[in-house]
């Protein structure tokens, strides 16, 4: 069975930074495109930042542009380094992986993703 498990979640300070991370349980990561996205209370689950399963392209919603950065290297897993962390971001947060050949695929569409974590959660409060 294909599972997605997501560490690294907790509380921090506004300001501060959490680095969370994606691993396959049952299969590996090639060729899989990989997305974070997370899910505020009362709110709809919207995409954060997502990656090609080459690494070579990414993809940032505007409200995370030059604060968190995914990254993917050869080995597994997947990571979403988050810094300047505003109370805004607090959520739970998943990752998710779609099977794609093509090496620049990192759209961030949630409906194109066939696996998903159980998620972990960040909360911002000083």
């Amino acid at each position: 069975q294909l599972q997605l498990v997501e560490s690294g979640g907790g509380l921090v300070q506004p300001g501060g930074s959490l680095r969370l991370s994606c691993a396959a349980s049952g299969f590996t990561l090639d060729y899989y495109a990989i997305g974070w996205f997370r899910q505020a209370p009362g709110k709809e689950r919207e995409g954060v930042s997502c990656i090609s399963w080459s690494g070579a392209s990414t993809n940032y919603a505007d409200s995370v542009k030059g604060r968190f950065t995914i990254s993917r290297h050869s080995a597994e897993p997947v990571y979403l380094q988050m810094n300047s962390l505003k109370p805004e971001d607090t959520a739970v947060y998943y990752c998710a992986a779609r099977k794609s050949y093509y090496s620049d695929y990192s759209s961030c569409l949630l409906s194109e993703y066939d696996y998903w974590g159980q998620g972990t959660q960040v909360t911002v409060s000083s």
